[in-house]
């Protein structure tokens, strides 16, 4: 019986933990935030004059060395729309539910269309080529300033990544937006929910 009691007091205590509920859905939407950002403006960034979507169309067209998708044209500007206006959305915290549709969409496609050939990791495990290519650098290159931040790694592109940022949206696309850090929640506070 005590230890019945014991644990439903600290039960309790970690219920009194939901008041702060709101920081797992604001972290979410933050480091989504770049993430989808960044990948938009390297298919194409409206800001720059020189800036086109004509190399993403390309690759997603191509079926020899790109992705041989279909309407590539259509895909690149879905995709681009998806990450580049997904990106704002999370940031102000509006319509973040509905926007997580469309984002996990891109990164379903990007999971088989892009990533699925490579496994699970994104950076690719010790090995000989990373040894061969650390020997190189060293002899050759400027080994110290390339690692003066981090490692040296070899890309294995996985579905990693891709993954995770779809249970990210998943869990968002189920729990919105979160309290006060957002405008989804000042819109919607006062209004009744619906039934059914």
């Amino acid at each position: 019986m005590g230890l019945c009691k014991m644990m439903g007091s600290l039960h309790c205590g970690l219920n009194k933990t939901r008041t702060l509920d709101f920081l797992a859905p604001l972290a979410m939407r933050l480091y989504l935030v770049p993430v989808f950002w960044m990948a938009a403006n390297t298919k194409w960034n409206p800001l720059e004059e020189s800036s086109s979507l004509d190399g993403t169309i390309q690759w997603f067209g191509n079926p020899d060395w790109g992705l041989g998708l279909p309407y590539p044209e259509l895909m690149a500007y879905m995709a681009w729309g998806a990450e580049y206006f997904g990106a704002i959305l999370l940031l102000i915290g509006l319509a973040v539910r509905w926007v997580s549709i469309p984002l996990m969409i891109t990164m379903i496609v990007a999971i088989f269309a892009v990533h699925w050939d490579n496994g699970w990791l994104a950076i690719a495990e010790p090995s000989a080529q990373l040894d061969a290519a650390k020997s190189l650098l060293k002899e050759h290159g400027n080994y110290e300033w390339l690692t003066e931040k981090g490692n040296f790694v070899i890309l294995n592109n996985g579905i990693e990544f891709a993954t995770t940022y779809l249970i990210m949206l998943l869990a968002l696309f189920f729990t919105g937006a979160g309290k006060y850090f957002s405008i989804d929640y000042w819109l919607t506070r006062n209004k009744t929910h619906c039934e059914g």
